[in-house]
């Protein structure tokens, strides 16, 4: 860029407001929507646009208080009365952020060509390009009057590496697609410059000879062609041991591509209105935004996979550029981030999928906005100027707040495109709650504005018809009837669901190493609703009778749910039993005095919960009875507890039982323990007693 530009450009620059010089220090151009700076006050006759707060933090920022009545209504009736004096002002706006883009570039060394003119250039893509096809495909008002009513239709398909897929979708037209043979990546149209960057990125999961041929391996390849579809998608064979990175690997890949790809719309059409007389043309031309900017969120567990989800950011912009780009604030991220609070003693021994999940940082509260700009990326950015959230369940329920909260906070959630729930059984083991408090509030119409420019935003977004635009891609480690509810109740993409619908033919309870009786007994429940009372009755009435003989001692009660081990320790206290009790709230001397008591056969009961199990690994020794009050979340748990015999009382293996709980509306748990075949036998029969002895010789 020439001295004399630079010199205009710096003349210019020193008329800046001091609010207009932090905006350009923080975000470096106009990119996109909402955080632009006007040098007059913008007119009321459309709204009172709430004030920037760019400088206060993500979490500060998101937690603001709406206002309780919407004004959308009177918002959209003003879309066609544009004085032509905002107008102006927009066109300020826009040689203001020419200016920022120009200094920009001449601080980073200087160039010819405004990186907006490059992303405006590589907008007019192919009509081919997925993300196109999906955001400009319009809706009819018949087409949603009629999702509610609908049938679902439903397609199987098997493919190699995913197994038997199911499509579905309320939309009439049910489209499915054949497994990928070879993929080009310039078929994909994938954003520059992420062709070049995602093979280095994930050259660690290729080898061999897939290495030149492939630069996906065969399971990503599959799960890619059904993300860049925009399809929803629930992948329940996601595990931390053996492809949870690759996994991640590729869902970072979809959303920088998603994220790239709209920024490069929005800012291809700042470049055009620039270029043409306001007045002329179609404003519809220009619909390119959500009500607010957020557009991906990403929820993880724990503060390591937000920690991996931005590296694998950075890897993927980042590439073989000689000039890194810059990432603000990343001493502060990688120190709270990174950072490993808990020290665990070198000498215990933990299984390798426990070791897998519980890496790096485990805390699960946190919340962080990511705003990717012209070479650079931006922690901990305000969450309406993120492009990105990265939050756990309860990082996003302490902002979104409850009915009654002074301080509660949900419109940025209301023009998100991509959501990405990985990792989704773990938080069946924190609070899952949490998720359908946050599902509950996703898409729905803000409160406030956020300094929205109505002409630009998609027309159905402002119809309200957000959800059914939502990709949303769930990642677990298990087939779970709550996870199953929400991918069945919340995702109503237009394009269609595609769920993995493996059954496990071999169950988790052909890994049990001891010689073991397990007696397997059915209770029976009129309704879902009262299988919880169903289960205590039976429990209480059936099977502790069997029990309370001081010779049946050493018994410890396996209880998934918390609820109903608080049910159960009431009752054995009312009771007066001779029992103790370990779950997730017990402090370590609680633990150790609980173990102790019922190795040495002082206590006769150990209510033992599962959440408990998850999040430490203990061996428990003592136990000669085992009880399944319901059957584990974790299938593998079983045999884990099973297994828990070899501990101690080699000698006495024929006095070990084990007793488990189960019911019609257990099939999923069922199956996963003794194989989908028995489990419809057992769900089948008349028989209620069902019994399997392990460790034959």
């Amino acid at each position: 860029m020439g001295k004399r530009g630079s010199r205009s450009q710096s003349q210019l620059l020193n008329t800046l407001t001091k609010k207009q010089k932090k905006h350009l220090r923080d975000f470096g151009e106009e990119h996109p929507f909402y955080d632009r700076v006007s040098r007059k006050e913008a007119k009321p006759q459309i709204c009172q646009l709430s004030e920037s707060s760019d400088s206060s933090d993500s979490e500060s920022e998101s937690e603001s208080e709406p206002e309780q009545v919407s004004g959308y209504h009177k918002l959209l009736a003003t879309l066609k009365n544009v004085s032509d004096e905002e107008e102006e002002d927009e066109e300020e706006e826009e040689e203001d952020s020419i200016v920022d883009d120009a200094e920009m570039n001449d601080e980073d060394g200087g160039s010819d060509v405004s990186v907006e003119e490059e992303m405006a250039a590589e907008s007019t893509e192919s009509p081919e390009n997925p993300f196109l096809q999906h955001v400009n495909k319009e809706l009819k008002e018949k087409e949603i009057q009629a999702v509610a009513t609908n049938p679902q239709t439903t397609h199987e398909l098997k493919w190699p590496i995913l197994g038997q897929l199911v499509f579905s979708s309320k939309f009439q037209k049910l489209e499915t697609c054949k497994p990928p043979k070879d993929i080009d990546l310039k078929s994909l149209h994938l954003q520059k410059p992420l062709e070049s960057t995602w093979t280095k990125t994930n050259s660690q999961f290729l080898s061999g000879p897939q290495k030149s041929s492939s630069p996906f391996t065969p399971l990503q390849k599959e799960l890619f062609l059904i993300m860049n579809s925009y399809r929803d998608l629930f992948y329940p064979k996601r595990t931390a041991l053996k492809n949870g990175e690759e996994i991640r690997h590729v869902y970072c890949l979809h959303v920088i591509n998603h994220i790239l790809k709209a920024n490069a719309q929005v800012l291809g059409n700042n470049s055009r209105r620039r270029s043409q007389k306001f007045g002329v043309g179609d404003d519809d031309d220009f619909r390119d935004q959500g009500l607010t900017r957020p557009k991906v969120l990403i929820v993880v567990p724990f503060r390591e996979a937000a920690l991996r989800v931005v590296q694998l950011f950075i890897s993927l912009l980042e590439g073989d550029s000689k000039k890194k780009i810059i990432v603000s604030n990343k001493k502060r991220f990688q120190g709270e981030y990174g950072s490993d609070p808990e020290e665990r003693p070198p000498n215990l021994k933990r299984p390798e999928d426990y070791e897998a999940v519980f890496v790096g940082n485990i805390d699960d509260h946190f919340r962080i906005g990511v705003a990717i700009l012209q070479r650079s990326i931006r922690l901990y950015a305000p969450f309406y100027s993120s492009d990105i959230l990265i939050a756990s369940p309860l990082g996003l329920r302490t902002i979104i707040g409850g009915e009654g909260e002074k301080k509660r906070d949900f419109d940025f959630l209301s023009s998100i495109e991509l959501l990405i729930i990985d990792q989704a059984d773990i938080y069946l083991m924190q609070n899952w709650e949490h998720v359908l408090h946050l599902m509950n509030h996703m898409n729905l119409l803000p409160l406030d504005s956020h300094g929205v420019d109505f002409s630009r935003v998609r027309m159905w977004s402002l119809n309200n018809w957000s959800k059914y635009y939502r990709q949303t891609l769930l990642f677990g480690a298990l087939q779970d009837a709550q996870i199953n509810s929400v991918f069945n109740k919340y995702c109503v993409n237009m394009q269609g669901q595609v769920a993995v619908r493996n059954v496990p033919m071999t169950g988790s309870i052909s890994h049990v190493l001891v010689q073991l009786p397990h007696v397997f007994q059915r209770m029976e429940a009129e309704n879902l609703a009262s299988v919880i009372d169903a289960r205590f009755n039976f429990f209480v009435n059936k099977i502790l009778p069997q029990y309370r003989d001081a010779v049946m001692s050493h018994t410890l009660i396996y209880i998934p749910s918390y609820f109903d081990f608080v049910r159960l320790r009431n009752y054995f206290k009312k009771e007066e039993l001779n029992f103790t009790h370990i779950c997730e709230y017990t402090q370590k001397s609680g633990v150790s005095r609980a173990r102790h008591f019922f190795l040495q056969g002082e206590k006769q009961f150990l209510l033992f919960t599962e959440r408990f199990h998850f999040y430490k690994r203990y061996t428990i020794k003592g136990i000669r009875n085992l009880i399944f009050y319901e059957l584990p979340t974790y299938p593998h748990f079983y045999s884990e507890i099973c297994n828990m015999l070899r501990a101690t009382n080699r000698g006495e293996e024929a006095t070990w039982t084990c007793t488990v709980l189960y019911s019609k509306y257990d099939a999923q748990r069922l199956a996963a323990v003794v194989g989908v075949e028995r489990a419809a036998q057992m769900l089948q029969s008349k028989k209620n007693v069902h019994l399997f002895i392990t460790g034959e010789k």
